[in-house]
């Protein structure tokens, strides 16, 4: 598969089953998943789940910006903002908040920094690794697993259309 093998040659695993059950869950109407590309080649993609597996979301019904990817040669060229500017578009849609969670270590700076920009804060219940809340004291290993989960009000502040230039676009798409 065409994304896989493009995330394989930046040396991340992401295995062609992930993608098949993200086709699955769009079809089931779980999740969407849009997909840039520039110039006819895949550049990212994003996910919207619209039930998130986060407890403090799925209890608020705030649907999750998910598995947020820009190939690295794509980076800095305004995809990932488009990704984010649809992905947030579709959402208020069904709801006036967004979610997302972002890593805790330095692999994940970059995006702290985009989300921190673009408005999303803290949801103040601390940081999850997927089965709880790591409380005072617990010791952990800091992994991927280890998430830091942000809140954005939506309003109508994002329910603009944004302009597609030529060779780069965002297009929703099964993966």
């Amino acid at each position: 598969m065409i994304i896989s093998a493009a995330f394989r040659e930046q040396g991340w695993d992401k295995p062609i089953s992930l993608y098949e059950k993200y086709v699955a869950e769009q079809t089931n109407g779980e999740r969407i998943t849009l997909i840039a590309e520039m110039d006819g080649v895949f550049a990212g993609y994003v996910n919207v789940i619209w039930e998130s597996h986060y407890p403090a979301f799925r209890e608020r019904h705030i649907p999750e910006v998910s598995d947020f990817n820009v190939l690295l040669k794509y980076r800095r060229l305004g995809i990932g903002m488009k990704l984010m500017d649809r992905a947030e578009e579709l959402i208020t849609e069904r709801s006036a908040v967004a979610g997302i969670g972002v890593g805790v270590f330095s692999d994940y700076g970059n995006a702290q920094v985009l989300y921190v920009n673009r408005g999303y804060v803290p949801d103040g219940q601390g940081i999850h690794n997927g089965k709880g809340y790591i409380q005072y004291g617990d010791q952990i290993v800091v992994d991927d697993d280890i998430v830091l989960y942000l809140t954005k009000e939506l309003g109508n502040s994002t329910n603009q259309s944004h302009g597609r230039s030529e060779g780069n676009r965002s297009n929703e798409s099964s993966v």
